[in-house]
């Protein structure tokens, strides 16, 4: 296949899917992986890419969707999430054990599987989204907060164990992006999910999606290391201007 070739997790909604919408009108072929096959599959006729069901914290699910996947040039990390708001005192391991497999173990597992594909492309690119949660602590958020620091370590890591091979990484940390984050976070809960962006302008995926375009698109010496992008709005993982 002579097609630069991407991959993208959790594709099968926000960000994810407006990255491979992105990456696909620069011409890639693109191969998004997600749980939700059905989504998938639709976004993929709709972009010629191809749908692989792909759950990051299966070992068995990573090593079929990476042995699907026959190049890479461009690796997105973005699947991941949050659950509960809970204080430490008041943790439930099971939210922790998720936010850790999906966002850390799942990089790892991806990431660590499809290296020896982006170093033979001769021009590797891997773009890990982390959050502004990968630089501070905020009261209730230590579950997600740490998932993301340890992430977000594990990208950076790369950073230097990685110099002399022909890859890059970029970590991009957004802050409030209105997607399906929130919705997951409180189960389901969509009036408590709104609540997260009354009052601010919010980021869209697809504000996301065009700065991993624009990553992708640099020439091979180019290393953009780190890009964080909030709304006009946030100052920080917590302090917001809002209106009304």
């Amino acid at each position: 296949m002579s097609t630069r070739t991407a991959v993208v997790t959790g594709a099968s909604s926000g960000i994810g899917e407006a990255t491979a919408r992105k990456l696909a009108e620069q011409g890639y072929h693109v191969y998004v992986g997600a749980r939700r096959l059905d989504r998938l599959r639709r976004l993929a006729d709709e972009i010629g890419g191809t749908a692989v069901e792909l759950d990051v914290a299966s070992e068995e699910s990573v090593r079929s969707f990476t042995d699907a996947v026959e190049r890479v040039d461009v690796l997105v990390n973005n699947a991941g999430g949050a659950k509960g708001l809970a204080p430490v005192a008041e943790a439930d391991l099971d939210d922790w054990r998720w936010m850790w497999e999906t966002n850390v173990l799942g990089t790892l597992r991806v990431t660590k599987a499809l290296l020896p594909k982006l170093i033979d492309s001769g021009d590797g690119l891997i773009v890990t989204v982390t959050s502004v949660a990968a630089f501070t602590a905020y009261d209730n958020g230590s579950g997600y907060t740490s998932a993301k620091h340890a992430q977000a370590v594990l990208h950076r890591t790369l950073r230097g164990e990685l110099l002399g091979q022909p890859v890059r990484l970029t970590e991009i940390a957004p802050g409030a992006v209105e997607t399906e984050f929130s919705l997951v976070r409180f189960g389901g809960d969509a009036d408590r999910a709104a609540k997260v962006y009354e009052g601010i302008d919010p980021l869209v995926a697809q504000d996301i999606a065009e700065i991993i375009g624009f990553v992708a698109s640099r020439p091979p010496h180019v290393n953009l290391d780190q890009i964080i992008v909030k709304p006009r709005d946030q100052a920080d993982a917590s302090r917001f201007a809002r209106r009304g």
